[in-house]
């Protein structure tokens, strides 16, 4: 097998600028769809089934890219026609979604039947973008598996991390930002507000505009050099049949289940983040005011909390970028990425108790380090397993799996769990707790760490 060459910092750069615009669009989505969602008339004890539909079409999504891009040879490349069509896509989604409560006020009928109009729409538009997302953000994955060595790898997915966690820190701070100048942080009952509906259309311009520039500096290898680089047979992955997927998982490295059991409890955690943060920090450090039982969603201060969430996941992004700087010179990688998952562990679990909305910025840089860990880490563990094997793409998206299906599971028993915990102090449901079991489901992966066999 032919080595690959190693690649200068500007070439490990360009393979992976485009996820900076990727990434905003998935820190707008994050950090608003629980806020989306509530001021169109979401129940909390619901709330946590919206987030079954990203998670749900990343499984179905990503295995399809991976299996297709890998049999795909075009005058564009081979993974690039897959991220620039997905964000295509997520940019004219970005532009509709935030738009969901119009439905609402061009409603003749009963408010349930205009606040359903609502939902179906948002949800259909949630669906598209989070598809979409997926379908532009794997490609970034497989050209770092594709083209980057092995003795490279670590750095390639920690410059990787580190445009992600930039790119996060834009898209959470854009509500913020932009009520500080002026734009309405508040709206009519069921719409939502202005600031948040700008951020989107930003958002969607900076994520086609990144994603147009790697199209342009990134060069695909052709398929005799990609064979020669990955030591497959010339005919491999272009004219022999489709792989079966089951006989595929059949065949994985040990690595792909020892990472993904990991990565089972990770994703969890931050699935019950993304759904119950905007309620914790209401409650805990807003004082939002209570309506039937429930956080008020259409007071001044749970929105003033949702642009300070928007915040928040910006300094755990500024925590991850700092900690992805530090993750290459940690040599031992199973002592590295259990340490990361504990310093998150215990960022959730203060964040149940924490009442100052200025020392959740500890909980969160604390957060962030378990982020930095989960977007190199398991990627690096499974590529480099995966050298000389063939399928990369097939492999890297049924191993998109581990991301997705702890998200779904998370999703279906948030509600279950949060109604079976007792009330909070404030007499509302007690979204705080949903942040130390957080933080148990990340001391459980660190601990699961260390059943990974690196070769």
């Amino acid at each position: 097998m032919k080595k690959k060459p190693n690649m200068n910092f500007w070439g490990l750069w360009n393979l992976s600028f485009g996820f900076f615009g990727v990434q905003i669009a998935y820190a707008l989505q994050s950090a608003n769809i629980s806020r989306i969602f509530a001021t169109l008339g979401a129940d909390p004890h619901s709330l946590s089934f919206f987030w079954i539909l990203p998670p749900l079409m990343g499984i179905i999504v990503q295995p399809i890219v991976g299996k297709y891009s890998d049999r795909t040879w075009c005058r564009w490349g081979r993974r690039i026609p897959y991220l620039f069509i997905g964000a295509a896509v997520a940019v004219a989604v970005m532009c509709l979604l935030p738009n969901s409560g119009s439905l609402h006020l061009d409603s003749k009928t009963a408010v349930w039947a205009g606040m359903s109009a609502v939902m179906l729409f948002g949800l259909l538009m949630l669906m598209l973008l989070d598809t979409s997302i997926n379908m532009a953000m794997q490609p970034f994955k497989m050209l770092v598996g594709d083209m980057v060595n092995e003795d490279q790898k670590k750095k390639a997915y920690s410059i990787q991390s580190f445009l992600c966690n930039a790119g996060s820190v834009v898209g959470f701070i854009f509500p913020f930002l932009f009520t500080w100048i002026g734009i309405s942080n508040t709206a009519a009952e069921g719409v939502v507000p202005d600031s948040v509906i700008y951020s989107f259309y930003i958002g969607a311009a900076i994520l086609i505009l990144c994603v147009v520039y790697t199209t342009i500096k990134v060069k695909e290898w052709n398929p005799q050099e990609y064979n020669e680089y990955n030591g497959l047979e010339e005919t491999a992955d272009t004219t022999e049949p489709a792989p079966n997927m089951l006989r595929l998982l059949a065949k994985a490295p040990s690595a792909f289940w020892s990472v993904g059991l990991v990565q089972f409890f990770c994703w969890a955690a931050f699935l019950f983040m993304w759904t119950y943060t905007n309620g914790t920090v209401a409650a805990n450090a807003f004082d939002t005011p209570i309506l039937n039982g429930e956080l008020d969603v259409k007071s001044e201060a749970y929105q003033v909390a949702g642009n300070w969430v928007g915040i928040l996941y910006a300094v755990q992004a500024i925590g991850a970028v700092l900690w992805a700087m530090v993750i290459p010179y940690i040599k031992n990688t199973k002592m590295g990425y259990a340490l990361s998952l504990l310093l998150g562990a215990a960022g959730f679990i203060s964040m149940t108790y924490v009442t100052d909305q200025y020392m959740l910025f500890v909980s969160f840089a604390l957060i962030g380090c378990a982020w930095a860990a989960t977007l190199a880490y398991p990627f690096t563990l499974l590529t480099n397993a995966l050298e000389g094997k063939g399928h990369m793409g097939t492999y890297l998206g049924l191993f998109n799996g581990t991301i997705c299906l702890p998200q779904i599971v998370a999703a279906v028993l948030g509600g279950v769990i949060l109604q079976a915990l007792p009330l909070a102090d404030n007499g509302a449901s007690n979204q705080p707790m949903m942040m130390f079991i957080a933080g148990v489901f990340l001391v459980t992966g660190a601990a699961a760490v260390f059943a990974i066999k690196e070769k």
